[in-house]
């Protein structure tokens, strides 16, 4: 039997254009120590550096996120009939939460809860670190390793400043490969925070076992409706129609629309993901999961008042650890009715179906009939 490699993730998914560049497969080849596979061109799929080192193993062919190999094995693993049946994912409790710290509310997105999370598992020594994105510039972002609330604080929200940022780098998004920061890291006991594409790369290497993913205490899955990505044309056309400057945004937000607050103005530019698509990855297209199902516990501000942040726990660490953090009362926590709490699940699955939907019209759109998504009722 022939064992797809590299090659074979070449011809099905780079070729085609959905490629999400997680960085799984450059982070944890077998061959990582030979440089077989990596990065020639910010921004671009991975390519061969040193091809005839590679080993041929598969192991970058099983844990990309667009191969789905192992989806039985980590349906099984997380409680999921098929995710086509549960678009939501498995949920053990659903909160709406904000952070009594101020220092993370003020700078945070929706109610802070991710760093004070992050921040309470520091303070526990439940990890030694923590992979988060820390943005840069409007729409951009890059991994950063954060090890204690400073670093957490300087992660958190929109750092501006940066008006000669474009010049420089020419193109950016706001998607940020964490992947490769996890084989870079010393640390025993890592959080990472990731989009669901991310957070599913990494349950592939810990279903297959590979190293450092052992490391890995708790994944933190990120809503995920889209990324974008900006050259200087998609600056200017962008600043054309809707009529802001790059330079003027103070905070981005993401609950029901893209939500742009900008420098010295009280009301808010809210932009409908309709109007987004000349501006999203193309890559997005092919991903099919919002709520981030494979993560310990999925944060989001859709479906919380302005603020909050929609918190879901999924496995039993997570469901202790957030647990955990409610008793020590780290956050304000909303009591949710039956009324409310079925809005907030509506709502997301409004959002999931979308997601799933549009996932299944773009492939067939490119690459043909598909094997149909199931009804969801």
């Amino acid at each position: 039997m022939t064992i797809k490699n590299f090659e074979d993730l070449i011809e099905e998914v780079h070729q085609k254009g959905i490629c999400q560049q997680c960085g799984g497969c450059v982070s944890f080849c077998n061959s990582m120590e030979y440089d077989v596979i990596g990065y020639k061109e910010p921004n671009s799929p991975p390519e061969f550096i040193n091809k005839d080192n590679c080993l041929k193993c598969g192991i970058c062919y099983h844990i990309c996120p667009q191969t789905h190999v192992l989806d039985d094995d980590l349906n099984k693993t997380f409680n999921l009939l098929d995710f086509s049946s549960m678009p939501l994912g498995n949920i053990c409790d659903l909160y709406s939460c904000q952070s009594v710290d101020s220092d993370f509310l003020r700078h945070g997105t929706d109610g802070g809860v991710v760093n004070a999370l992050l921040n309470f598992m520091f303070e526990e020594k439940l990890i030694d670190g923590a992979i988060v994105a820390k943005t840069k510039a409007p729409f951009s972002r890059e991994p950063f390793l954060a090890k204690n609330k400073e670093d957490l604080l300087s992660t958190s929200g929109l750092k501006l400043g940066i008006s000669h940022q474009l010049e420089e780098v020419q193109r950016y998004h706001s998607y940020s490969s964490s992947l490769p920061k996890i084989s870079s890291t010393k640390f025993k006991k890592l959080a990472v925070v990731g989009t669901p594409c991310q957070i599913y790369t990494i349950r592939c290497m810990q279903n297959l076992g590979i190293i450092p993913s052992h490391n890995i205490e708790f994944c933190l899955g990120l809503f995920c409706y889209e990324n974008f990505e900006f050259d200087q044309q998609k600056v200017n056309q962008f600043e054309g129609e809707f009529k802001i400057k790059f330079e003027d945004i103070e905070k981005i937000k993401i609950k029901e629309n893209l939500i742009i607050r900008l420098k010295g103005k009280k009301s808010l530019l809210h932009i409908p993901f309709e109007d987004l698509k000349e501006y999203m990855r193309p890559a997005c297209n092919a991903c099919s999961d919002f709520t981030n199902v494979y993560a310990d516990v999925s944060f989001g501000g859709l479906g919380s008042p302005e603020h909050f942040t929609t918190v879901i726990t999924r496995t039993k660490k997570g469901r202790e650890l957030l647990a955990d953090a409610l008793k020590r009362k780290i956050f304000i926590n909303l009591e949710l009715n039956t009324s409310k709490e079925k809005h907030i699940k509506n709502l997301l699955l409004r959002y999931s179906i979308s997601k799933i939907e549009r996932k299944e019209n773009f492939m067939k759109t490119k690459f043909g009939p598909i094997k149909e998504v199931k009804s969801i009722v």
